[in-house]
């Protein structure tokens, strides 16, 4: 099994920072947030072995969807592009 490797946008970096931060500010502590961020990185691990795991309507752009937490993801020639990292609980108006 070819492992792929996985790179972080810019985007989707400062995406998970800002759920971070908002959990962080919302419960007063870190709890949640390391949490959060343990699953979260649980799941791009198993991306890196499993790619096509995401569903997709659009066969360039893949979404691997965990509770709440939609992790937006491109598949090139061995290598995982996270693009962004959506809270579907949070109004993306109010960030």
């Amino acid at each position: 099994m070819v492992k792929f490797k996985v790179e972080w946008s810019v985007e989707a970096r400062l995406d998970l920072v800002d759920i971070l931060e908002f959990y962080i500010k919302r419960n007063g502590n870190t709890t949640y947030s390391r949490k959060l961020y343990s699953g979260i990185n649980k799941l791009i691990r198993l991306l890196s072995n499993n790619p096509y795991l995401g569903k997709t309507d659009d066969p360039s752009i893949r979404a691997l969807v965990n509770g709440d937490y939609q992790i937006i993801y491109e598949i090139t020639d061995k290598m995982i592009l996270i693009v962004m990292i959506l809270d579907c609980r949070r109004d993306t108006e109010d960030n």
